[in-house]
């Protein structure tokens, strides 16, 4: 298995476990806190994301492309050197953000809510956005460190730390909403302020398993020091000078999700007010990009693993000038997307009304359903966009992310009101959309001119991908309509759980028995599929 492959599945697994965990908690926690804390936890949640990647600079995965090139040209001092002066300024740039999160909560606030707000305060939204604020004080170091082991093409210390993180961060979270609110009989704000204080006690665990990996391979990596026949001595300007180029970019990636939803929170209240639809849209707004959104990063978490471990492997072969292996690390990323991605969304798609009953309750489940039946799709586009943008620092094209990303930011800045007056909610998840579909095509078409790639085999394999996965939603939904005529899913949530597990296996299965026999899967993965043999005979 290739090492793209390998950790693709390392990272995708571990990131696929640490989002399922994130929707899983979901569940008791909307019932615990209802809509109103739902939508202060988005308000904080939000502009802490942007500032995390800001806090970062974009260095962790700067730091892997850095770490990644000298390592290829044997220069293992470089790294090191670049890892250390990297982890002081992470320190640094974490407490500024941290002050300017903390300070800036009030006015963040005020942008956020419009006057029709009925479930958010100010001063509640500034609370929790404070709270929020004490984990940049710890994420940013940590992720260098995450950074470093990528470059190193050792996936293992970032999965593992994720999963870490995460289990860290939901047991604190409900169980200091539990005692805030059941205990001792706090308010909602209260406890939401403790749910997003979380992230830091999350960032201290995640920090402490970094430290125990650091320890163990340290032996390893020294070895590799005292091996070293020649090193390139770049000063500290030298070095950041070349990171920051790198880094830039990597900035903007990171907040690509975060800057869409951050139009959403200061235009999505007064949008919806105009349409005359205020009493729902903070109800809406948590619907969509909290509740909705953590389904739909299930598949989208796919995009981020392969970022991940395809940025070491297509820096090296670029700075070899290994063009073969280049485009076919290029062709097997874009076609993982497709082969997994696709029947992942148009499967949340057709089962949208049962997946949102079955994790957050069949009241309005008509409504709320719709909203994330549109949003599914979005999933494969964010995912192609990360896929794209580690493809595009992998062959040195990084500073077109900025073009790309404006361009989508440009169209969802001047869509998402429009569209929101004249189609309700619905209209920012297509406003979103449209931005991120021209965010993409600018990518695909930057990676083309950069180094001639052709996607005629990436568009080949697609089209018998979409014609499977039409196959399977066509099987699906005759499935669920079956079993809808005799339990109706929109009614009992007992139902929507059972059609949904019935309905996703079904489809899960067939689709992968359909990749199989067409040998789909071997094409795309390799040889080790042939495992499924004894699963799968052929006859």
């Amino acid at each position: 298995m290739s090492k793209i492959l390998k950790g693709t599945m390392i990272l995708t697994g571990a990131t696929f476990l640490s989002k399922f965990l994130g929707m899983i908690y979901t569940v008791p926690f909307e019932q615990m806190v209802g809509p109103e804390g739902m939508e202060l936890y988005f308000y904080a949640y939000t502009p802490y994301n942007i500032l995390l990647s800001l806090s970062t600079l974009g260095v962790p995965m700067a730091v892997s492309k850095f770490v990644s090139k000298y390592n290829s040209l044997e220069d293992y001092q470089t790294g090191r050197d670049m890892f250390k002066s990297g982890m002081q300024l992470m320190g640094i740039t974490g407490i500024i953000t941290f002050l300017i999160l903390f300070l800036s909560a009030e006015p963040i606030a005020q942008f956020s809510l419009s006057n029709e707000d009925t479930n958010a305060s100010v001063e509640d939204t500034a609370m929790v956005i404070r709270m929020v604020a004490f984990a940049l004080l710890i994420i940013p170091s940590m992720s260098i460190i995450r950074g470093f082991f990528q470059g190193n093409e050792s996936m293992a210390p970032t999965g593992i730390s994720q999963v870490i993180e995460q289990i860290v961060r939901i047991i604190f979270l409900l169980v200091s909403v539990y005692l805030v609110l059941y205990v001792f009989e706090g308010s909602i704000p209260t406890a939401i302020g403790y749910s997003t204080f979380a992230a830091f006690i999350g960032g201290i665990a995640s920090l402490l398993v970094l430290i125990v990996f650091w320890k163990k391979r340290k032996p390893y990596l020294d070895r590799q020091l005292e091996n070293q026949e020649y090193s390139y001595d770049l000063s500290k300007k030298s070095m950041f000078k070349e990171l920051i180029s790198y880094a830039g970019p990597f900035v903007l990636v990171g907040i690509a999700t975060p800057l869409y939803q951050l139009i959403d929170q200061f235009t999505f209240n007064k949008a919806m007010a105009t349409a005359g639809l205020g009493d729902i849209s903070g109800a809406s707004l948590s619907a969509i990009h909290v509740l909705s959104h953590k389904l739909v990063i299930i598949p989208v978490t796919l995009g981020i693993g392969l970022s991940l471990a395809l940025l070491p492997a297509i820096t090296k072969s670029f700075t070899k000038s290994n063009m073969n292996q280049l485009n076919h690390q290029i062709n097997q990323a874009l076609q993982i997307v497709a082969l997994l991605i696709i029947p992942a969304v148009v499967g949340l798609a057709v089962l949208a009304y049962e997946a949102y009953g079955s994790f957050y309750g069949v009241e309005n489940v008509d409504y709320y359903g719709s909203l994330l039946r549109w949003y599914a799709p979005v999933g494969l586009l964010f995912a192609s966009y990360t896929v794209s943008a580690a493809i595009l620092q992998g062959i040195n094209r990084q500073n077109f992310a900025l073009v790309s990303l404006g361009a989508g930011l440009f169209i969802k800045l001047a869509t998402n009101s429009l569209f929101i007056i004249s189609l309700g909610a619905k209209g920012s998840i297509i406003s979103t959309g449209l931005a991120v579909l021209v965010a993409l095509s600018l990518n695909l078409w930057r990676i083309n001119r950069g180094i001639q790639f052709s996607y005629k085999p990436v568009f080949k394999r697609t089209l018998l991908i979409l014609i499977l996965t039409t196959i399977m939603a066509f099987i699906v939904w005759i499935v669920k309509f079956g079993f809808g005529l005799v339990w109706n899913p929109l009614d009992d949530r007992l139902a929507a759980l059972f059609i949904l597990m019935i309905s996703a296996g079904l489809g899960g299965l067939l689709y992968l028995w359909m990749a199989y026999q067409t040998t789909l899967l071997e094409r795309i993965l390799g040889g080790r599929v042939r495992v499924l043999d004894k699963f799968l005979k052929r006859r």
